[in-house]
């Protein structure tokens, strides 16, 4: 008797589990129909979409109202697609209590068309907050400090922390510490464009590296002084003195190297890695003397393979026809444009030097924007 009544609970229990499985199996396939068909996704993105977001006919009723409410504010398919690929859940929102009072805010704030789009797509935590106690006090004050709306859709696009944070909380107070030790607004609204997350550090960490930067002889009302506090925040005191001896063992004195920094705050925000392989480089293939990259620090900014390797390569060959003088300064050719360069020695010189254009291009892709 025992045995035959374990015997039903298990059949009735595998029935259950076969069932729960059709269900779900059904409910996800239902939701990667209407993410393909209704929201214009690719059905990779949709089975990925579909982990976040479960949809039957029995809840759909919702996604509807929440589609027609975004193209109501000329969300284009593409704009809604990629909108759901990042925060599915959006489909559940209501469209009355969330959606609506919260876009009406930002209309009558200035946010729309374009900005609109790429504000609630780039930033889709503006579905998560409260109106009221984070959004409206969030936007107020980076508005007050920005000025400009685009401004705030580039901070906000950086750092999703700007409306997860209580900016009064955390913000305003290094805000005013920077005003005080004499930051101008214009250079606090630099730093917040940015790297907006700097905003929201421990205070503590602000006035240390407001100090150690200050001690460098930096001015506060100069742009690089920004740089270099960014820097300073984003790094413990372990891993700055770290990146010191690795500039060290490459031959460079204390004084070289903090000079360098006061120039281009970045070279020491880069790996140990792309120091090594940049100094490499210029050390040991186009044989340039060290004082050189010391008094021009922007060069181990610049990437080795998209822009240094093809210039060189072109420099070389052009040198060798004697088409140009070997005492061409190197600045000249490592910081210009990418389109000037192309112009003054690529182009000018094309079919003269057969091949010339491949060589550039062929070494390595080039950047989409190279500065």
């Amino acid at each position: 008797m025992a045995m035959k009544l374990f015997l039903i609970q298990k059949r009735f229990l595998a029935t259950q589990y076969t069932s729960s499985s059709l269900s779900s199996s059904s409910s996800s396939s239902f939701t990667v129909d209407f993410l393909v068909n209704s929201c214009g996704l690719p059905l990779k993105s949709a089975l990925l979409a579909s982990r976040k977001l479960k949809l039957d006919k029995k809840n759909l009723r919702n996604p509807p109202f929440v589609l027609q409410f975004l193209k109501s504010h000329n969300f284009d398919e593409t704009h809604i697609s990629k909108l759901i690929e990042k925060r599915p859940e959006v489909l559940q929102s209501r469209v009355e209590g969330n959606l609506t009072p919260k876009f009406n805010f930002l209309v009558a704030n200035g946010f729309v068309g374009k900005l609109l789009h790429d504000l609630i797509i780039h930033h889709t935590e503006i579905f998560k907050r409260a109106l009221d106690s984070r959004i409206k006090p969030a936007f107020s004050l980076l508005k007050s400090i920005l000025h400009s709306n685009e401004n705030v859709v580039v901070a906000l696009k950086r750092s999703s922390r700007l409306l997860s944070a209580d900016l009064n909380v955390n913000a305003q107070p290094n805000i005013d510490f920077l005003r005080k030790e004499g930051v101008p607004a214009d250079m606090v609204a630099k730093l917040i464009i940015l790297n907006p997350g700097t905003i929201l550090s421990k205070r503590d960490r602000m006035v240390y590296a407001m100090n150690a930067i200050k001690n460098l002889g930096l001015e506060p009302n100069n742009t690089m002084f920004v740089r270099a506090l960014i820097v300073r925040l984003q790094m413990t005191e372990t891993t700055w003195n770290k990146k010191i001896e690795v500039m060290k063992s490459l031959q460079w004195s204390e004084e070289e190297i903090l000079g360098a920094f006061k120039r281009y705050p970045q070279i020491l925000a880069m790996s140990e890695e792309k120091i090594r392989s940049a100094m490499d480089f210029y050390i040991n293939t186009m044989e340039l003397r060290r004082q050189i990259i010391i008094a021009c620090p922007i060069f181990l900014g610049y990437s080795i393979d998209k822009r240094i390797r093809p210039r060189y390569n072109v420099i070389k060959v052009l040198e060798s026809k004697e088409m140009i003088k070997g005492d061409t300064k190197i600045s000249t050719l490592l910081n210009t444009s990418e389109k000037t360069f192309l112009i003054n020695y690529v182009s000018r010189y094309v079919k003269e030097v057969p091949g010339l254009l491949e060589l550039y291009k062929g070494t390595a892709k080039r950047a989409e924007k190279d500065a």
